[in-house]
């Protein structure tokens, strides 16, 4: 029976009424925000906490946290302690709007608080659900190791003229692209019914860069012609074996805290229009995309390839926040004439540049709205969020967003400076391109040395 196989949160009906009545913010949330004292901050004369800066702290390897690469993941020593320090009296439903690899919602498990995440990318929605499921370790291991017998049946002609999507014959070369569709049969071969079905799913996800051509050592999509590529059945098991202890980890501290049944659940939606029920959340903790930063869909592509989740990558960019393929042509922002004069600074560099961080803006906006309709009164909204230049303009992401919460009727509680020692992502860019580069680039300049950890209440 399942429940001999795993627990996962999802199963547990209670969660269904979050997701039911949803509507649009009341006109009184709205024509509260006229009685806010916008009281001006500078985000720059806010002396760096040492408490929040975790410089001696890997934690994104604990627990089910290394079960997949993410790029700009939230350090989940960052979220453990904005839970234990600053979670609202009685609160037991804690949101991420901004889910991505799952880190919020790993945490509020092992907290003991239901959660939600909603994400728009199917890769971080499988990713998330499976690092939030804890599987019983004996039944993992014994699939594992019926998996594994399997290899001696491996025969490469079988695989030949497999049929999937072109870009992956750009990227994976015959004998690794054979094995690898060879491993994803053998994973689709267990029953529907078994959870552990998407972790092998989610070790293959993992596998995937390390085994195709691109450059191991770049976000950015990009060919390395001198790649020694390893074998992906050793890569499988490799990380099999790393993902099996980490959920060992996991499956007992939550067993021994009884919180294995505690509700939790990945949502395939926009975090715009969340479709969560109005006043139905307690606590917000999420950490939106950085402007202009990363093509997250370009990223994750090799998996929504294998997996079929995507079948024309243009029209799936489209639909991410801070995406450049936005297609906008407009330079207004709604609601911040600060987000204003940004943008209007860089359309003086960079007419398309400026545009796109105006879309992030007007998106980043109607992200503030739905946080004050889906938070509960005095709910807390917890948003880690940093600046950065492009182009010598500074956009201030951090103070453009606090602006935005406060036009919602969101008044401050604390704004926090933390240091950013082992933040997941590039920290340098070109001055002239704007674009991430490496160290050895003499146009290079350090960003997000920095970040701001904003708590506020409805």
């Amino acid at each position: 029976m399942l429940a001999n196989q795993t627990h996962r949160a999802s199963d547990t009906p209670t969660v269904i009424d979050l997701f039911a009545g949803a509507g649009e913010l009341s006109d009184d949330a709205v024509q509260s925000s006229l009685d806010i004292q916008n009281a001006s901050i500078d985000f720059d004369d806010i002396p760096v906490n040492p408490d929040w800066a975790f410089d001696s702290i890997r934690s994104t390897e604990q627990l089910t946290h290394g079960y997949h690469r993410y790029p700009a993941k939230f350090l989940p020593n960052v979220v453990k302690k904005i839970i234990e320090d600053h979670s609202p009296t009685n609160c037991n439903v804690i949101a991420d709007l901004f889910a991505g690899c799952g880190t919020t919602l790993v945490e509020a498990k092992v907290h003991g608080k239901r959660s939600i995440g909603t994400d728009i990318n199917p890769v971080a929605q499988l990713i998330t659900r499976v690092k939030t499921t804890p599987i019983i370790p004996e039944t993992l291991r014994l699939t594992y190791e019926n998996l594994i017998a399997q290899f001696d049946e491996f025969n490469e002609t079988n695989y030949s003229d497999i049929q999937k999507h072109e870009k992956l014959d750009y990227w994976f070369m015959p004998q690794e692209k054979s094995k690898i569709a060879f491993l994803f049969d053998k994973v689709h071969e267990l029953k529907a019914e078994d959870f552990t079905k998407e972790f092998f799913y989610v070790c293959i996800s993992h596998i995937l860069k390390n085994c195709s051509r691109w450059l191991q050592s770049s976000t950015k999509p990009q060919v390395d012609p001198d790649k020694k590529i390893p074998d992906p059945f050793e890569e499988f098991k490799r990380h099999c074996q790393k993902m099996m202890k980490s959920n060992d980890e996991f499956y007992n501290e939550l067993n021994k805290k009884g919180y294995l049944e505690v509700p939790c659940d990945i949502l395939l939606r926009d975090a715009r229009q969340t479709k969560l029920k109005s006043e139905s959340v307690d606590m917000i903790i999420t950490s939106p995309p950085y402007v202009t930063s990363y093509e997250y869909a370009d990223i994750h592509q090799l998996t929504a390839y294998w997996m079929e989740y995507v079948s024309s990558m243009s029209e799936f960019r489209k639909q991410f926040i801070g995406t450049s393929y936005s297609g906008n042509t407009s330079l207004e922002v709604r609601g911040s004439k600060q987000a204003q004069d940004i943008v209007y600074a860089l359309a003086q560099r960079s007419k398309h540049i400026a545009q796109d961080v105006a879309q992030y803006f007007n998106d980043m906006k109607d992200v503030a709205t739905e946080m004050a309709r889906i938070l509960v009164p005095n709910g807390h909204a917890c948003i880690v969020i940093g600046n950065t230049k492009i182009k010598e303009v500074q956009i201030k992401s951090a103070e453009v967003f606090f602006e935005f919460l406060q036009n919602v009727g969101l008044k401050k509680v604390k704004v926090i400076k933390r240091s950013i020692p082992h933040k997941l992502m590039p920290t340098l860019r070109d001055k002239n391109t704007g674009r991430f580069t490496k160290q050895d680039n003499p146009n290079c300049k350090k960003v997000y040395p920095n970040e701001y950890i904003i708590i506020m209440q409805k």
